[in-house]
């Protein structure tokens, strides 16, 4: 004889799962003995919101489901957050949550919520398992949903009495390999045809273009087509961004330099875009013709309605629709005289003696080699990575600009040194957006992390703060104060830096990671230039030049 924990155990096992990130309860005792005597490891946090961040950038760097465990009421409704994260930036994830029994009632309604509602949606799939006998199918079934396209977050809640009743070994279901259809070769036909006729032809990178199954094929179709072309922020690092044919990455949605490339484009072919994102451009009358290539078909929006559509599994569409252009293209570099000048006024005053974004970024990209990987939470600064940061390879910048929620940060990068323990990571977290989650930093202590973590004080909400400025309100409401971040790392047995002079952060930064462990640097920011390039300089743009 077996059990309902068993089960759900043996079903993980069965879908490859190595941790599970979570913070267990009483309703999970049975799941939580059932792991013990399992080849999974149970990764305890400090809070359910890390967890579900964890499990859900697993998912983004993996392409596998992530897996994260709560108990009921409290600790499964702290997951809200991270399932929404997950839900917006296509992650693949699978939360399972416990439940007080429902064979029986001894506890009446003490803590119970309705989860499984709470979790719709936020979620792909919510259930509750009410039978041991259908555990093999239902986690079968969340894996699958949630990694396939759109990939996101499944639910199950499993009650204490399902998970302790004991019933008879049941056999596994085993995952096979799922092939996504290619696009028709109408659409192939049609998409090609307008490239070809295309007098200032742009390619853009969005979200779904970093799904780890496609990358490759990503940065082929852009060598073999000669077509320049920008990023979303989401988008970043698909194509190597040394590339000579890049040209920008659209952090604001109008007016910033590579908007300039946007703007005098006739088509424009996105590739893997999201609405989730804020938008990289705003289609409206007049403006370029839009072809879609995406795993599924675009959501149309008041912003965003392409003329043509390219479905199916984007790497192999790709190759079909590069064949059908390679070469032929007359003037497939037709915007490429812009680059220089786009690329040399988004870089200007970076070497600047002064905290400026500009400059932070410049200094981190210094340190950090091409396989390593910045995660970035939510803040100001996020433009300006997204904006000065150049990658040359995929999912090493990660940010999140479909929930864009703070406290994010530090959990993604620490599972991406969790999952790259030999490469450079870093967390760059604004002052508010850590202490969000900054309880984490034990965890990745305990976990023994190779990890830097990077906080910008300003002593505020500062993108907030800026807003409320450039639209002429007061400054209220946006100000607290800090503890002394040194000794608070210290206090969890990491190793605490504060750099004063700009001349030291290179140095500082190199310190950290050759000494290896985790260490917090702490550093001011001088948001001064968020005015002067972003508002000033932009506007005066659209002014006549005399």
């Amino acid at each position: 004889m077996t059990k309902g924990s068993d089960l759900l155990v043996a079903s993980l096992e069965n879908e490859g799962v190595e941790r599970i990130f979570g913070v267990p309860g009483e309703e999970n005792l049975d799941v939580l003995e059932s792991l013990r005597n399992s080849s999974i490891k149970l990764v305890l946090t400090r809070h359910e919101q890390a967890a579900a961040f964890m499990a859900a950038t697993y998912g983004r760097l993996t392409g596998k489901p992530g897996v994260c465990i709560t108990t009921l009421g409290p600790g499964a409704l702290n997951l809200s957050t991270g399932a929404a994260y997950a839900h917006l930036g296509g992650m693949p994830m699978v939360m399972i949550t416990g439940q007080k029994g429902i064979l029986s009632s001894r506890q009446a309604r003490f803590q119970v919520v309705d989860v499984v509602a709470a979790m719709k949606p936020l979620t792909k799939l919510s259930r509750q398992i009410v039978s041991p006998q259908m555990i093999p199918t239902l986690v079968r079934e969340a894996f699958r949903i949630a990694a396939e396209e759109r990939p996101g977050p499944v639910h199950l809640e499993l009650p204490e009495d399902i998970a302790a009743e004991e019933c008879e070994a049941l056999p596994m279901i085993p995952p096979h390999p799922t092939e996504l259809p290619v696009a028709s070769a109408e659409a192939l036909d049609r998409a090609a045809a307008l490239i070809l006729a295309a007098k200032r032809p742009l390619v853009m990178l969005g979200a779904a273009a970093s799904r780890p199954r496609s990358t490759d094929d990503l940065a082929q179709f852009v060598l073999r087509s000669r077509i320049p072309y920008f990023t979303t922020q989401m988008g970043k690092g698909t194509v190597p961004g040394g590339t000579a044919l890049y040209m920008g990455t659209a952090a604001l949605s109008e007016r910033d330099y590579v908007h300039e490339a946007i703007e005098q484009a006739d088509l424009i072919i996105t590739i893997g875009h999201d609405t989730i994102e804020k938008p990289p451009f705003i289609m409206g009358p007049g403006g370029p013709h839009v072809i879609h290539v995406g795993y599924q078909p675009a959501t149309v929006e008041q912003v965003y309605f392409p003329q043509a559509e390219v479905i199916g599994d984007i790497g192999p569409s790709l190759r079909l629709l590069a064949d059908r252009i390679e070469g032929r293209i007359p003037n497939a570099e037709a915007l490429l005289p812009l680059r220089e000048g786009i690329l040399a006024r988004i870089a200007d005053r970076a070497t600047e003696d002064r905290f400026t974004p500009q400059r932070i970024v410049h200094d981190v990209r210094r340190v950090i080699p091409a396989d390593g990987v910045v995660a970035l939470d939510n803040g100001m600064y996020k433009i300006w990575f997204a904006r000065n940061y150049r990658t040359t390879q995929a999912n090493t910048l990660l940010l999140d600009n479909a929930l864009a929620t703070m406290g994010a940060g530090l959990p993604s990068a620490m599972m991406a040194a969790m999952l790259h323990p030999d490469r450079r990571v870093m967390a760059v977290c604004g002052d508010g957006g850590f202490m969000m989650n900054s309880q984490e930093m034990e965890t990745a202590v305990r976990l023994k992390l190779n990890l830097v973590v990077l906080i910008l004080e300003d002593g505020a909400y500062g993108m907030i703060r800026w807003k409320q400025a450039v639209d002429h309100f007061p400054d209220f409401g946006m100000t607290f104060g800090n503890p002394d971040f040194v000794r608070y790392a210290e206090s969890y047995g990491a190793t605490g830096w504060r750099v004063s002079e700009i001349g030291d952060f290179v140095p500082t930064l190199e310190k950290a990671f050759t000494a290896g462990g985790v260490h917090l640097v702490t550093i001011p920011v001088d948001y001064s230039e968020n005015t002067r390039v972003l508002v000033e300089e932009l506007q005066s743009k659209l002014r006549p030049q005399l």
